[in-house]
């Protein structure tokens, strides 16, 4: 799977995932360190890559746009390390996985994944 991790994220998570076979780049390999979240979420989306943030911006992004595209993948839970948050996402990766591939907004808190399917349209 392809990941671009915002900077809410350390850099290591993208070195960990590609050790694990994922295409993964941090923002500041693509020179985007100091951009705005649209011009991340712009990026994400360019290079088909699934947006990895705790900054939940991103999904009032996509709730604005209504796009498919890129999804975002928001960690919402106590556990802030590098390791603790790769090992919450390498146990339910499989579980997930046909979401991201598809436009979702998938969840990681204390309790449970949330996942909402992509474009997102406002109440009726």
């Amino acid at each position: 799977m392809r990941f671009l991790l915002d900077n809410s994220l350390s850099p290591r998570m993208a070195t960990a995932l590609c050790e694990l076979g994922h295409d993964a780049i941090h923002v500041r390999d693509l020179d985007l360190a100091e951009a705005d979240d649209p011009t991340i979420f712009v990026a994400a989306a360019r290079d088909q890559r699934v947006l990895v943030a705790q900054d939940t911006d991103f999904s009032a992004i996509l709730a604005l746009r209504r796009e498919r595209q890129p999804s975002v993948l928001l960690f919402r839970c106590r556990h802030k390390s590098p390791a603790g948050l790769l090992r919450i996402l390498q146990a339910n990766l499989a579980t997930i996985a046909n979401d991201l591939e598809d436009g979702a907004i998938v969840i990681f808190d204390d309790a449970r994944i949330r996942v909402r399917t992509l474009p997102i349209h406002g109440e009726q």
